[in-house]
């Protein structure tokens, strides 16, 4: 294969990855009309159309599906080939790409970044904010971050941190003018923020537990959104009650400015894990990653305590 060749290919599948040019240029560090002449010269050399492109999307015609399905994991398989070599480094090298909610990344990843940079300097990380539940394998990403509960059973899932909590919050002043629920049930008598779910736009429902009695809680007010930072900002300006993590909202707390209640019906669970398919030849920029995740005060366990092989 020539070097053309391989970057044609390459780009046909950025291209589909991404469904849009601009976005797939950046991806490879090109310009967008490079990037179209560079496609145009693939299809001009295979004699047939490749991409259906609208004003609005690029898709690939019942051609380029038929070689993406065969390219796609042929370009895998080089990927771990020369990973394969990079490992025989003093130093793993090579780009390392996760996919996580935006909250995942404040809490437990952003923290990493600027060490892990200054330990691994050849290594390059391509964090992608998703909150969409990504398929990391459709998507070629080495690794995802969920919190433990919404990782596939068929995934290597490992602890990332501690427990985390969710809290019922207010303003003072909300408060001091409807009340404060003394039940979860009560929360239908009030202005909730609801938040939707970024997966289907399905509202959340509220999730409560206080010993063998759990609920669940459909509420209802004048803001839903998929934004926690809008809600945050919603609540403390006293438009209504909201359930957000307390690491999110531990500050507003201490300094009066929201209240927490129902206390008692929020327990810690299960936080957030590192997953991926297998531990089998396994990225040496991951497994970087995640030993020095383990050794970095993240108290992950050790691989013995995997949820699954």
């Amino acid at each position: 294969m020539r070097g053309s060749d391989y970057a044609e290919l390459r780009a046909l599948v950025a291209v589909a990855e991404h469904g849009n040019f601009a976005r797939a240029a950046a991806r490879l560090g090109m310009s967008a009309s490079a990037l179209s002449q560079t496609i145009r010269t693939l299809e001009e050399r295979m004699g047939i159309r490749l991409l259906n492109r609208t004003t609005r999307s690029v898709a690939p015609s019942e051609a380029g599906q038929r070689l993406l399905a065969g390219l796609v994991p042929a370009l895998a398989d080089l990927d771990r080939a020369v990973a394969d070599v990079a490992a025989l480094r003093d130093k793993p090298a090579g780009l390392l790409r996760i996919t996580a909610p935006r909250v995942a990344i404040v809490h437990t990843l952003a923290p990493l970044i600027a060490p892990f940079n200054a330990a691994y300097p050849d290594i390059i990380m391509d964090i992608i904010v998703d909150d969409k539940l990504t398929d990391i394998v459709a998507g070629r990403f080495d690794a995802g971050i969920r919190l433990g509960e919404m990782v596939e059973k068929d995934m290597v899932s490992v602890k990332l941190g501690g427990e985390m909590r969710l809290v019922v919050i207010a303003s003072p002043g909300y408060v001091a003018r409807h009340g404060m629920p003394q039940t979860p049930r009560d929360l239908r008598d009030h202005s909730c923020i609801a938040s939707r779910w970024p997966t289907d736009g399905s509202l959340y429902l509220w999730e409560f537990e206080r010993g063998d009695e759990k609920l669940e809680v459909a509420v209802s007010g004048p803001l839903s959104t998929t934004d926690n930072d809008l809600m945050l900002r919603a609540v403390l300006d006293g438009v209504g009650i909201a359930y957000l993590f307390d690491h999110h909202v531990a500050e507003h707390l201490a300094a009066g400015r929201l209240v927490s209640m129902l206390d008692d019906w929020t327990p810690p669970f299960p936080g957030f894990h590192l997953y991926y398919p297998s531990r089998r030849q396994m990225p040496p920029p991951l497994r970087a990653f995640v030993d020095f995740a383990r050794g970095n005060s993240l108290r992950l366990p050790s691989e013995a305590q995997v949820s699954q092989e």
